[in-house]
């Protein structure tokens, strides 16, 4: 294995921070990047979810819900946490 050199650029907390965990785990920077590198090429991809923050079906039901109570008029409401809370109890 012919072994070269890697250069790259990153915010100096990140480094530090990242530095933190693997040594923690018993690696160096080297070990943890070789490690990266080894899951991307069998993965044949990045070897973990990349994705925008977007809700499952479970949050996106809730959402839907909290609209559908909000606009009706007939649901009970309450101005304060004491208030819910006793309506929770009963």
């Amino acid at each position: 294995m012919e072994a070269v050199n890697l250069n790259i650029r990153t915010d100096k907390n990140i480094k530090e921070t990242a530095e933190k965990i693997f040594n923690e785990l018993g690696f160096n920077m080297t070990t943890a990047i070789n490690i990266f590198l080894r899951q991307a090429i069998r993965t044949n991809g990045l070897p973990f979810e990349v994705c925008l923050d977007t809700p499952n079906e479970v949050t996106l039901s809730a959402i839907a819900e909290g609209r559908k109570m909000a606009a009706d008029p007939n649901v009970k409401r309450y101005t304060n946490m004491a208030d819910l809370r006793k309506a929770l109890e009963e």
